[in-house]
């Protein structure tokens, strides 16, 4: 496939999580796809030090590594754990061979109804982990998600809210995720991500298409690339003339696409990518 131009493509690994991780590997080595962006679990399943030299060994570069974040809690005990677990995962991506730690913010903790609050607690636990990461090589990059997450999963819901937490710290310590699938509902979008371009914060790119009706969960339903309402090419031009020019990473979660033979999903998704991104 290396016709179809794929030199900044990057699968995420969750977009064909049906795959093992040689099996990843070996398919993206088949397809010449360049990069991966991987997940935490299925990395501590197969050993961080395997998977980087599995990785490596294949010539994949790791653009992103996901997730860390949860930040949110008020229980002191809950909160050190996360702080610990967020500085497992900088060391992870450190291991793995990437500067971007992917950053999931959290929801409200049970019982709680302040937003603004919680977005505070981010910030708090940031200014811990920040400086552990810039000691690591590995940026932050905080991930807005789509309003209906607010309550029990993000409560960074856009890019303005993103850039509002990230900008207390350098940038390259902590930026932001530009994910279309959660942003392209958002009309001040564009103008933040002018915003982060001009301070050098976007520290990834990721695209996914937005389909309905949305299946029971919300979470799984990022459809693949061309079959929604997604503008695609539009918002990769919002990024580049915001003056990025690295990985396009393709994230999907999508239980009928999971269903599918994971090979045959990675070449298709590849073509998607040639057809929907301008290189």
């Amino acid at each position: 496939m290396s016709d179809l131009g794929l030199t900044r493509f990057s699968i995420n690994q969750m977009t064909v999580r049906q795959l093992t991780l040689p099996e990843l590997a070996v398919a993206c080595r088949d397809l010449g796809v360049p990069a991966v962006g991987l997940w935490r679990a299925p990395v501590q399943e197969y050993g961080v030090e395997a998977a980087a030299k599995l990785v490596r060994d294949a010539g994949l570069a790791v653009t992103t590594l996901c997730r860390g974040g949860f930040l949110t809690a008020v229980d002191p005990d809950e909160r050190a754990a996360a702080l610990a677990d967020n500085r497992r995962a900088v060391d992870e991506a450190a291991t793995l061979g990437t500067d971007t730690l992917v950053l999931v913010s959290g929801g409200l903790p049970p019982g709680a109804k302040d937003l603004r609050a919680a977005r505070e607690r981010i910030a708090d636990a940031l200014t811990e982990l920040a400086p552990y990461a810039e000691d690591h090589g590995v940026r932050l990059a905080i991930e807005p998600l789509h309003p209906m997450f607010a309550s029990d999963r993000c409560v960074v819901s856009t890019l303005t809210q993103a850039l509002d937490l990230a900008e207390r710290f350098p940038a390259h310590q902590v930026g932001v995720t530009v994910d279309t699938y959660h942003i392209w509902w958002d009309d001040t979008a564009p103008e933040a991500i002018a915003r982060a371009g001009a301070q050098n914060r976007i520290h990834t790119f990721q695209l996914a298409d937005w389909i309905t009706p949305l299946p029971e969960g919300v979470l799984n339903g990022r459809g693949q690339l061309g079959d929604g309402t997604i503008d695609l090419r539009e918002w990769q031009g919002y990024v580049e003339a915001a003056g990025y020019t690295g990985p396009i990473e393709v994230e999907l979660f999508n239980e009928t696409l999971w269903a599918r033979d994971g090979h045959e999903l990675l070449a298709e998704t590849a073509r998607r990518w040639a057809e929907n991104v301008e290189v």
